[in-house]
């Protein structure tokens, strides 16, 4: 079992002992929602459905590519604003860019790298989506697309290149970079968001405090 399905426990577990009911309540998700989008990721994960048979063999995982483009649809349509909105989708186009050029500056050849290139690119995706995308939806829509965008960008290299290989959009390093990516969005922006949040709240509180202060000396 891959880091991507054990992830995927992992939250669901959370989900139904409940300490995943704040995060879900800021993404306008409920717990049966949440647990209904693991659901697809773990089943789907393990369906592969052949495309193209030949040079190259193409085919589609649908827990790594159909299944998290579904999700972040519905994500990003609980969004608040249009603004919110195009976070997101700035934030999925620009960790997809950022993710392309990075497979094509570093070579992560197995064995030779400290770290697996699904993590580089799942930190890296969740990083960037967290900077760009400020709230939990846009965050996490912005990680999860980057990520099969940066699958997409492989496979159609492969096809424009005529390249002899088996592509699976969405399988194997895909799906896990895919759930690490979302994981780390969303705890990014909820751990430091909530600590930006709580310093604004002292500092407005000080600023509150000594301005009655002032008053209270006139």
């Amino acid at each position: 079992m891959t880091m991507g399905f054990i992830l995927l426990i992992i939250v669901s577990i959370m989900i139904f002992l409940g300490f995943a009911h704040r995060v879900l309540d800021r993404m306008h998700l409920n717990d049966k929602q949440a647990l209904v989008a693991v659901l697809l990721l773990f089943v789907g994960g393990f369906i592969d459905i052949p495309i193209h048979r030949g040079f190259p063999t193409i085919s589609l995982n649908l827990g790594g590519s159909i299944f998290p483009v579904i999700i972040a649809v519905y994500v990003l349509s609980r969004a608040d604003t249009q603004h919110e909105v195009r976070r997101g989708v700035i934030s999925a186009i620009a960790t997809g860019v950022a993710l392309i050029l990075i497979s094509k500056v570093f070579t992560f050849e197995e064995g030779r790298t400290i770290i697996d290139s699904i993590y580089v690119f799942g930190l890296v995706a969740g990083a960037i989506a967290y900077l760009l995308g400020r709230s939990r939806r846009a965050a996490f829509v912005g990680a999860i697309l980057g990520i099969i965008i940066l699958d997409i960008a492989h496979l159609i290299e492969v096809v424009v290149k005529r390249i002899p290989s088996t592509v699976n959009l969405g399988g194997a390093g895909a799906f896990d970079a895919v759930v690490i990516a979302g994981i780390i969005a969303v705890g990014f922006t909820e751990i430091f968001g909530e600590t930006m949040e709580l310093l604004q709240t002292h500092n407005t509180s000080e600023n509150k405090q000594n301005e009655e202060s002032e008053d209270l000396q006139k």
